[in-house]
């Protein structure tokens, strides 16, 4: 029989010579940087890379949604039953928020920009990680939106109108611009939606002018090619980043948390403004980068939100990258 009180000392005093080693520095068990591998990540910053172009995934803290009606299209018990088979609480989802920093040459493009100061108590984390990882806001050449959800766009424009990234050129999809400022559209809106439409022009309005769109299929910096991906929001749209022979799918939010959604494929979330088209398009995507294994990012998977895509019986299974110290 296991003495359990002596496992447990054992590890104990495992993890403490484990400790006294690094300290002294002893061979294969030192910091990384006494073996010539360079640290490159943090817990708010993760790099890795496509090729030649190096991503950084920054974090921008998390929110809490209750479970209740988050999902349209599921009974609330089967929704339990996916988070309890996830580990995760039965009663709220914690949502994170992850973006990407796309460097390439000497040209510096984000994907998304987070919430701001616009969002949960336990959010805007952004810009802290950001700079840690030391990357400039000034640097950043081009922002790349994939569509026009608060907690996408609130990061490039505060609550007092600063704007965050002043020598960046601004890029959207299309059909997302033409239906977010279509006036008709947004008084004709539900009135719980009009709060989105007024974000939407305050974070664009003062940049309206310059704001460049894009069609999908068109490259919007060098390596990286619109996808149009429909269904949570009019001109939702995913990006593929392709470089040296290695591809990258950046999600967007193709999927919420993919513990409920690459899973069940055929679920809607709250959020998706079109539920039946939204689950189309995830499920042919999630199809063919699970066909090409392909890498893929999501914005709302957990941190650093990058990994494969399996297919799983009727579903998929998200399989995390390999943590890795340097890129």
């Amino acid at each position: 029989m296991t003495d359990l009180n002596l496992s447990r000392r054992t590890v104990i005093a495992g993890a403490g010579a484990l400790a006294a080693a690094a300290t002294l520095d002893w061979p294969g068990l030192g910091p990384a940087q006494a073996q010539g591998v360079p640290v490159n990540q943090a817990p708010g910053f993760y790099r890795y890379k496509i090729g030649d172009i190096t991503l950084t995934a920054i974090n921008d803290g998390f929110a809490r949604r209750p479970l209740e009606g988050f999902v349209r299209n599921a009974e609330l018990a089967d929704v339990k039953k996916a988070m309890e088979q996830a580990f995760l609480p039965a009663d709220a989802l914690p949502i994170s928020f992850t973006t990407l920093v796309i460097q390439n040459g000497d040209k510096t493009t984000l994907i998304d920009t987070g919430n701001g100061d616009s969002g949960a108590p336990t959010s805007g984390r952004w810009m802290a990680n950001f700079t840690a990882a030391g990357l400039d806001p000034k640097s950043v050449s081009t922002v790349v939106f994939s569509h026009f959800h608060g907690d996408h766009i609130n990061g490039f424009r505060l609550k007092d109108g600063t704007a965050v990234f002043p020598n960046a050129e601004v890029m959207v999809p299309a059909a997302e611009w033409a239906f977010w400022m279509d006036d008709a559209k947004m008084n004709a809106a539900p009135e719980a939606m009009k709060g989105a439409f007024g974000g939407v022009r305050r974070v664009f309005g003062p940049v309206a002018k310059d704001v460049k769109q894009f069609e999908p299929g068109k490259e919007v910096v060098s390596g990286v090619t619109a996808v149009a991906a429909p269904g949570h929001t009019p001109g939702h749209t995913v990006f593929a980043v392709a470089s040296g022979g290695k591809s990258l799918m950046i999600m967007s939010d193709t999927t919420n948390h993919p513990a409920l959604f690459v899973r069940n494929p055929d679920w809607s979330a709250v959020f998706d403004m079109d539920g039946p088209q939204a689950a189309a398009t995830r499920r042919k995507l999630l199809d063919m980068v699970s066909a090409d294994r392909m890498q893929v990012a999501f914005y709302h998977a957990p941190f650093p939100a990058t990994g494969h895509i399996a297919k799983a019986g009727n579903g998929f299974e998200l399989v995390p990258v390999q943590w890795s110290p340097a890129i």
